[in-house]
């Protein structure tokens, strides 16, 4: 019997760079330097030197980065944040943790991220900034978000957490808006073994406060001038994360190269392969194709051992804990709605062989062949 395709493999990850990553965690667990220190500085220059400038501040996970972008930027209670619906319920959530309320619009068809389109019903004197989510890889229309933003003077955060390395324009994003926000949870492009997460920011002003705010609103003196929380991205999460960083436009070339692979064995199935906006590099962080049969063909492919997922299953205005604290204007989002009934990601990551990504080609066949 052949072995099982995840949908996703950390564990392949770490071994394709076992050799530094476990040599990054001896230097540490020798410095003896567990909290902040060398090894977070290091990263955090790293970080914001591959991205193009700036200041890097490295936070506990990629929700921390938001919520403490957000609060950095003085948002908080009576204020209204847009971004959209189809999206990590951790966006939502960073919104509501700071105390302002999530304002929920569609995305576009195609590329799946934030119609710029659908801004202008969503704005009021309460609004005070927009994020904007570049889902699965693909950047999210940041040109006209951005002139939307500054024409209505308010904040972008560019939500990172699934395109570390990708483009827009030939930029990085993350460098683009006000605050770029990068999750490394393990399956992210560059993950960490465990939680970890960093903000990305032009401002010093702004890189100053998210630094006092990660550690309970010190100053160096350790004098607390305003309440702020214990969110620090570890020393050994840092050193790991440098030794991958090197890697990252390597890892997602091939994520590009499995993609056009999936692109040419899929083509002619009743079918949507992902699209890819102009002028953009799609880093892959996820190959989600839409399908009407999808619950069939998920099933299908479980039971020929290839894994898969939904993102997302059920969009964050129709989930429970939020469907009561948010704000849809025009009270409709059908794209967002239908898509979620119908996108499966199938398996992707750098470590995936060509033989594994042609077995599930060819299974995804044989199952609109029966």
């Amino acid at each position: 019997m052949s072995s099982a395709i995840p949908w996703a493999s950390p564990l392949a990850q770490y071994r394709a760079h076992r050799a530094p990553i476990q040599s990054a965690i001896n230097r540490v667990l020798d410095s003896g330097t567990y909290i902040l220190g060398a090894e977070v500085e290091s990263f955090e220059r790293a970080f914001a030197e591959f991205c193009g400038g700036g200041h890097a501040i490295g936070v506990a996970s990629g929700t921390d980065a938001l919520i403490l972008a957000l609060r950095a930027l003085g948002i908080g209670p009576g204020d209204e944040v847009i971004t959209v619906s189809h999206t990590a319920v951790a966006t939502v959530a960073a919104i509501l943790a700071s105390g302002a309320t999530p304002v929920l619009v569609d995305v576009e068809e195609a590329c799946m991220t934030l119609d710029p389109a659908a801004l202008d019903a969503a704005v009021t004197p309460r609004t005070k900034a927009v994020i904007a989510v570049h889902l699965y890889g693909q950047a999210a229309d940041l040109d006209p978000i951005l002139a939307w933003a500054r024409r209505h003077r308010l904040a972008l955060i560019e939500d990172c957490a699934q395109s570390a390395g990708g483009r827009y324009r030939g930029q990085r994003l993350g460098s683009i808006g006000d605050v770029g926000c990068f999750s490394f949870y393990p399956t992210k492009n560059l993950g960490a073994v465990g939680d970890g997460g960093i903000i990305l920011t032009r401002e010093a002003k702004i890189a100053a406060r998210v630094r006092r705010l990660r550690q309970y609103g010190w100053d160096d003196a350790r004098e607390t001038h305003e309440a702020g929380l214990n969110s620090r991205l570890d020393p050994l999460q840092a050193a790991i994360l440098h030794a991958k960083l090197p890697h990252l436009d390597a890892d997602n070339t091939r994520r590009a190269e499995i993609a056009r692979r999936y692109e040419r064995g899929l083509r002619g199935l009743p079918i949507t392969t992902p699209a890819e906006r102009g002028g953009t590099e799609h880093v892959y962080h996820l190959y989600v194709i839409a399908c009407a049969q999808r619950d069939a063909l998920m099933a299908y492919l479980s039971d020929r051992q290839i894994g898969c997922a939904i993102h997302y299953p059920v969009p964050v205005h129709r989930q429970r804990g939020y469907v009561e604290r948010i704000i849809r204007p025009g009270g409709g989002l059908p794209v967002t709605e239908r898509i979620c009934q119908q996108i499966l990601s199938l398996p992707l990551y750098p470590e995936l062989s060509d033989a594994d990504v042609e077995r599930v080609i060819a299974a995804v066949r044989s199952f609109f062949a029966r």
